[in-house]
């Protein structure tokens, strides 16, 4: 339909206006449109790269100093601190308390149960979770023996880098309003999350018909490896260690499996309603 004639007079000029038809920009459209793009493609293409990066020489050890190994650190510092025992992660290595320490137990249950409060005030499903990892801090500090604490601090090393590497590739996922996703974090969080898995997982996986992967022996200046440990010292038979690593990455793909498909399937919002 052909445009209204210009108007003749200043008079005129707010009808002519008004009869001009509306651009409508289809922004919300658009935001739904790109967030629908990135559910289907993001996590399967920062899992391949991931994978494909471990399986070289120099990018892996990259991948791994800069990403993965900061992941393994804080997966054992996470389970000291769920044992009450001090731990500070640093690079390649995070020293650990030899006993419980009642500064570490209050403040980290009092932390936990804080956060779990106020997600439970606002509503926020994040209430559950934290109420879980409290149950499992308290298990973990009064009823778990010093020997078994000491292995699952040493087991959470490539246990962390696949659970801790899964939860930062879960808040792709992240609500429109939140920090996670307005500032850009879900991006950083995915690459580290996608590299730490990948080179926890690959190893066990790999070491299922090749027991030559497995990095026995000593790193130098910090000690006996994380397997040799868990072999000789702890008790485990190693085929026990390889399949409770192989069965956890498989748990943890699940889970993104699960969560990729949730994101295909619910309709990602444009508009600014979106919670």
């Amino acid at each position: 339909m052909p445009s209204p004639a210009a108007p003749s007079a200043d008079s005129d000029f707010a009808a002519w206006r008004a009869a001009q038809p509306k651009a409508s920009w289809g922004i919300p459209a658009l935001e739904a449109t790109i967030e629908r793009r990135i559910r289907q493609l993001a996590l399967p293409i920062a899992l391949l790269v991931a994978w494909g990066v471990v399986h070289t020489g120099l990018l892996h050890m990259l991948l791994r100093t800069v990403f993965s190994m900061w992941v393994h650190e804080l997966g054992h510092a996470i389970a000291a601190w769920l044992c009450g025992r001090f731990a500070f992660p640093g690079p390649w290595f995070t020293p650990v308390g030899a006993q419980r320490t009642w500064i570490v137990v209050v403040l980290l249950a009092g932390g936990i149960g804080y956060g779990a409060f106020r997600c439970w005030r606002s509503r926020k499903p994040w209430a559950v979770f934290l109420l879980v990892v409290l149950a499992a801090q308290l298990y973990c500090t009064f009823v778990l023996p010093d020997g078994r604490a000491m292995a699952l601090i040493i087991w959470s090393g490539d246990g962390g880098c696949m659970i801790l590497g899964t939860l930062l590739m879960l808040s792709l996922y992240a609500r429109k309003r939140s920090q996670l996703r307005v500032g850009w974090l879900r991006w950083g969080f995915l690459v580290i999350g996608a590299a730490a898995f990948a080179d926890g997982f690959a190893t066990w996986w790999a070491a299922r018909t090749d027991r030559e992967v497995i990095p026995f022996g000593e790193d130098e200046g910090r000690g006996p490896s994380d397997p040799t440990v868990l072999i000789f010292q702890q008790g485990f038979s190693l085929p026990g260690l390889v399949n409770s690593y192989v069965w956890l990455g498989l748990a943890c793909l699940a889970v993104l499996l699960a969560a990729y498909g949730w994101g295909l399937c619910a309709e990602p919002k444009g508009s600014e309603e979106e919670a």
